[in-house]
């Protein structure tokens, strides 16, 4: 590489990659095939417009690459229709709202403070100088029971063209039949936005919304699902919802699709088939279980009081004294990555939080178990309580290089 600043930085990344333990949620790492695709020759090419119908020549290729992403997140997923252009969540997100909504509509989105995301009606985003959000909260932060007579009532008296069920740091299972019903009873269009479990979701460990009735699935192709950094939106059976929802990525918010990217879903669409990935989907559960039974132990407050997904957010500030910021750093020192996060009800600042946020994927795909999984948490928990000794730190540092270097990031899955 005759780019010598930026070749030491990929080095240092993969370097830190490598030594280092991700337990970032959203956070994955992709396979050896999916990395090759997606700095494919696939890169060079303008294909705006969707299969056979193109504004540019040359087409044959990216084409047979689209309608492969399509069939197989379509049959992952069991719907009809798939949109696999969107460059990411947000925009996945947002083009559902521009295809479905007109300005000053109302939305009923889970609150951010409670797990949602911010593409669910945050006031710093664009979709909320647009629609009107109103949002739905737990009933109670230490069991994470939703508290679906309140979204009901909310639903009621606003009478939302939308109802979201999904979240970034919410670790309990959503009742998708109530959104539903509730969805139903005001005549509201359903949407799941699935970034965080969608792997989980294909391979059977968690249920998936379209079995219960939902009407669009939004994803990021990334985290559980272990592909390149993008997103989809899924339509479970309404082919007319399904065309204003392609409207809107193009020429809607869209110019070309990222055929390199595409091309690199595929990939990971047909990884997310086989039985090695049903098997990896069902650990990440056991792992994040494992690491809770931690936490518990040492009587850590869990938001939800646990998970039932991948992922866990913890109150250190309240259960250690240990600000979610500090909590962030230390563990960065010793080689952990996560992050930190506001909990239900924080009392703190967004960038000095009470809680953290952290996962199974990452460490999952690595080859983790259980047994693992249980000695990292109680690394964590010892270097939290400790976190100005600086030989427990040197001490968790080593066992943490150890543990990574004997389960190295794999470059073939399948």
């Amino acid at each position: 590489m005759k780019d010598k600043k930026i070749e030491k930085l990929i080095k240092a990344e993969e370097k830190r990659q490598a030594e280092g333990l991700e337990l970032i949620p959203s956070e994955n790492y992709v396979s050896e095939d999916v990395l090759k695709t997606n700095g494919s020759v696939f890169t060079n090419k303008y294909s705006e417009g969707y299969p056979g119908r193109r504004y540019y020549g040359g087409q044959d290729f990216t084409d047979a690459v689209e309608r492969l992403a399509i069939e197989r997140i379509c049959k992952l997923f069991k719907c009809k229709f798939a949109n696999v252009q969107p460059h990411s969540g947000a925009p996945a997100n947002l083009a559902v709202y521009a295809a479905l909504l007109k300005p000053g509509d109302t939305v009923l989105g889970m609150d951010l403070s409670h797990g949602g995301h911010l593409t669910h009606g945050h006031p710093m985003t664009l979709p909320a100088k647009i629609y009107k959000f109103v949002t739905y909260k737990m009933k109670d932060p230490d069991t994470g029971e939703i508290d679906y007579e309140d979204m009901r009532k909310v639903a009621l008296t606003h009478k939302p063209k939308l109802i979201i069920a999904g979240f970034s740091a919410y670790p309990r299972t959503l009742d998708y039949k109530k959104f539903v019903d509730i969805a139903h009873e005001v005549g509201a269009i359903t949407m799941a936005d699935m970034a965080h479990i969608a792997g989980m979701i294909t391979a059977g460990v968690l249920r998936n919304p379209f079995d219960d009735g939902f009407d669009i699935i939004t994803s990021t192709t990334h985290k559980t699902l272990r592909g390149p950094r993008g997103g989809i939106i899924l339509t479970r059976e309404n082919e007319e919802i399904a065309k204003k929802i392609d409207k809107s990525i193009f020429p809607g918010i869209q110019g070309g699709p990222h055929m390199h990217t595409i091309a690199a879903k595929a990939v990971a669409f047909g990884e997310a088939m086989t039985p090695a990935f049903k098997k990896y989907a069902k650990q990440i559960l056991k792992n994040a279980k494992a690491m809770a039974e931690v936490f518990r132990k040492h009587k850590i407050r869990m938001i939800g009081g646990g998970t039932d997904n991948h992922l866990i957010l913890a109150d250190v500030y309240g259960s250690l004294g240990v600000t979610g910021k500090e909590a962030q750093t230390v563990l960065d020192e010793v080689g952990i990555t996560l992050n930190m996060n506001s909990i239900a009800e924080d009392t703190r600042k967004p960038l000095d939080p009470s809680g953290i946020r952290f996962g199974t994927p990452a460490i999952t795909t690595r080859r983790f178990k259980e047994k693992e999984c249980k000695h990292v948490a109680e690394l964590m928990i010892e270097v939290l309580k400790n976190k100005d000794n600086k030989k427990i730190k040197e001490s968790a540092h080593k066992e943490i290089k150890k543990l990574a270097k004997k389960f190295p990031i794999p470059r073939k899955f399948v």
